[in-house]
């Protein structure tokens, strides 16, 4: 028996053959042991349920055993936070989180190291799929022998479930990401793609999108640091390899971490993400002592440089509060080519002996090192003016929970109140992907047209002030053209549906009579008619024109979005409910 099996607080990685990592079960019961042996090291608790009833768990590391939130909140201590097992089937941070809190508890230098900051982590985030257990989900990787699957127990991939929350699991972790609001979090991955040198790549939040201060201090200091450091360390690391084409030679780009996904996630609340992807093709041990590092690594640039970080982070929620203009959608910026030093492999093509082509493989006997194109800047694509405040109606309860699991300041109105220059939007065309995504016909085009009008809410409905510091939350939500928002999701295409319908042999006379009496109508009725001129033989396609178009049998709640932004945020009326 090996030092490492003998030792009751071995994890299953050190205590087997480097190559296997730990199940659920070994991985909760590990941390009940170190609680119950460190109570005054390691606080630990169940946070939730998955869809599948299975406990949630996190755990709390101090220097000074205070664990109590409240507390920590009001002595304003620096929140480091590290997502483990979202991705079952990508286990190494499960693994090097548990050797790393394990050392925090049994080696004094290390855990006063802490300071003052916090060590919040999740060890399994994905708890439906790390109990979900096979060899084979991951079909291009390396290693370990045995691993979770990527779904959760409704074949959800939390990874792009932070904005709509179908999962309980989103649903906990909303919440616990509010309350902890971390500085710096730290969601482990691996990666798929090209092959390369590196062991470790990273995809921070994209500095544009982080926006501020904050995201100048995340591209001129802190990654700048941070490679350095993995390169001193002896884990060279390099940017998340996001192809512009087929293989590394032709070059790179940011990922658009939308807040889908984690680190996009974490930027709607001003906090510093980091999503590593060590390299499919590496040996298991090798990425999994690559990301302890990295969690290491981070950590180390926090506790050095929290003071600054938690300012940035306060300047960015003032400045959200304050903001007359937001970005809604990102695009990668060609326009600035930066150059990377990269490390890569002859890529080689042959003949297939499946089909009628050329397979790509990399010669990893022939290795290059060349600087390569790395688009690393992002511009604002859609912009809108920031309004005063938004009107949610109470009707929409799930957005308004969501709203409310990420801390955004809203009041229930007492009474019916009529608001002045409220913008509302008419949603003029949208294009949904083919298949389903994630449980969602996903609206990747949306054409809007909006206009001002007075708007009448009603006592019960939400009103949602801009000027707060989880502003950002609330547009890149609410605005429907924003990347992710709730109606781009489809927590709205209720909307999209005219209610009424008509019989052609009755609606034939009253469509002659609507082409009378509404000019307008008559007009956009002869453009059409011009444009369509294969359509008028087509009965249904004429009247439903007229039907859609015309007055007359308007259904003012079809295609109008429900929520409304305030362009002032004084009421014109206040009546009694």
């Amino acid at each position: 028996m090996t030092a490492a099996q003998d030792d009751p607080y071995s994890t299953p990685f050190e205590s087997g053959n480097g190559n296997r990592t730990a199940t659920w079960a070994e991985c909760i019961a590990f941390y009940e042991r170190l609680a119950a042996r460190f109570p005054g090291v390691l606080h630990w608790r169940q946070i939730g349920l998955s869809d599948t009833g299975a406990p949630i768990h996190a755990g709390v590391v101090t220097a000074d055993g205070v664990f109590d939130r409240e507390t920590l909140r009001r002595q304003r201590r620096p929140v480091f936070f590290n997502n483990n097992g979202i991705h079952p089937g990508e286990p190494e941070g499960i693994d090097a989180c548990m050797a790393l809190v394990r050392d925090f508890c049994l080696q004094p230098d290390r855990l006063a190291a802490l300071g003052d900051t916090v060590f919040l982590f999740i060890p399994v985030y994905n708890v439906d799929g790390c109990i979900n257990r096979q060899a084979t989900s991951r079909v291009n990787q390396l290693g370990p022998e045995s691993f979770g699957f990527r779904g959760n127990g409704r074949h959800l991939d939390l990874n792009r479930d932070f904005i709509k929350c179908d999962s309980l699991a989103a649903q906990v972790f909303n919440r616990f990401f509010t309350a902890w609001d971390p500085d710096v979090m730290v969601d482990t991955h691996t990666s798929n793609g090209a092959d390369y040198a590196c062991t470790m790549t990273l995809i921070p939040t994209q500095p544009d999108k982080l926006g501020g201060g904050l995201g100048d201090f995340l591209r001129e200091r802190m990654l700048p640091a941070i490679y350095g450091d993995m390169d001193r360390r002896g884990w060279p690391t390099c940017p998340y390899v996001n192809l512009l084409a087929e293989t590394p030679d032709d070059g790179i780009e940011d990922f658009l971490d939308l807040p889908r996904f984690s680190t996009g996630y974490a930027a709607l609340h001003h906090t510093i993400g980091f999503m590593p992807e060590t390299h499919m093709l590496k040996p298991f041990a090798d990425r999994v002592a690559s990301m302890r590092t990295l969690v290491e690594v981070v950590l180390a640039f926090t506790l050095a440089n929290a003071a600054r970080i938690q300012a940035l982070r306060n300047e960015a929620r003032v400045a959200a509060a304050r903001q007359t203009r937001w970005p809604l959608t990102w695009r990668n910026d060609h326009d600035r080519p930066a150059s990377l030093r990269f490390r890569g492999y002859q890529a080689v093509r042959t003949p297939s002996r499946l089909g009628n082509y050329e397979r790509l493989a990399y010669d990893r006997s022939q290795p290059w090192e060349k600087d390569i194109v790395h688009f690393d800047r992002c511009v604002e694509d859609i912009a809108v003016a920031a309004p005063k405040a938004y009107l949610v109606p109470q009707a929409w309860r799930e957005v308004i929970e969501r709203l409310q699991w990420n801390g955004v300041e809203m009041r229930r109105l007492e009474a019916d109140q009529l608001f002045d220059a409220a913008r509302v939007y008419r949603v003029q065309q949208v294009a949904s992907r083919p298949n389903a995504y994630e449980g969602h016909m996903f609206h990747d085009q949306v054409t809007l047209a909006s206009h001002t009008e007075p708007f009448q809410a009603r006592a019960g409905d939400m009103w949602v002030p801009l000027d707060q510091p989880n502003a950002r939350y609330a547009v890149e939500t609410l605005e429907p053209e924003a990347h992710d928002s709730f109606f781009r999701w489809g927590f709205f295409n209720s909307v999209l549906e005219k209610k009424e319908a008509f019989s052609a042999y009755v609606f034939e006379d009253t469509a002659l009579q609507m082409l009378e009496d509404e000019p307008d109508l008559r007009r956009r009725f002869e453009e059409w008619k011009t444009a369509n001129p294969a359509k008028l033989s087509d009965q249904g396609a004429v009247l439903g024109f007229l039907f859609a178009h015309g007055r007359r049998h308007a259904e003012p709640e079809w295609r109008r979005y429900p929520v409304v932004a305030l362009m002032q945020a004084v009421p014109l009326v206040t009546a009694r409910a």
